[in-house]
């Protein structure tokens, strides 16, 4: 897939709309070769997705083993909007908590009060966090509207040539 096509899907406003969301699933081969998938907070800056986590998360050795990723964001209406990514993660080490877990943290319901109890929590945990960046490789937006998992868009394609026969 060619970065205009993945931009393109990516700048639909439903796409947008999805990248504007908390949470995503990270798909990625644990070190045991089992898939794992596992929730995460998520931003989107506009050419990739970026996730913090922990220095210590057993995660980490996977990818540095085997970057390669999907997500998944969608919502819990029926029928759900889906946002399928795939990419390579980057890590990045940094001193401190990066900006962007504060700002993917920041779109919970907080009192002002609240929110600086979390922080000072949050920085007091952390000396250090890991940034997973992820920049899309492919991508495909399903609305079950005018889009359509690629399975059910071929049975679709042949119940049309068995009633054109």
């Amino acid at each position: 897939m060619d970065r205009s096509e993945i931009t393109e899907i990516l700048d639909r406003p439903l796409s947008q709309e999805l990248l504007e969301r908390d949470l995503s699933r990270l798909a990625y081969v644990a070190q045991d070769g089992t898939p794992r998938n596992v929730p995460i907070a998520f931003t989107w800056n506009g050419t990739e997705i970026v996730m913090c986590t922990a220095k210590n998360a057993p995660k980490l050795p996977s990818l540095r083993a085997n970057p390669m990723v999907a997500l998944t964001i969608d919502t819990e209406v029926h029928p759900p909007k889906i946002l399928l990514i795939r990419g390579r993660a980057e890590l990045d080490v940094v001193d401190g908590i990066p900006e962007e877990y504060l700002q993917m943290n920041g779109s919970y319901k907080m009192t002002a009060e609240q929110r600086v109890e979390w922080e000072a929590e949050v920085r007091s945990l952390y000396d250090g966090m890991v940034r997973i960046v992820v920049t899309p490789t492919w991508a495909k937006l399903i609305d079950f509207e005018t889009t359509l998992p690629s399975a059910v868009e071929e049975l679709v394609e042949q119940r049309a040539e068995r009633q054109q026969a």
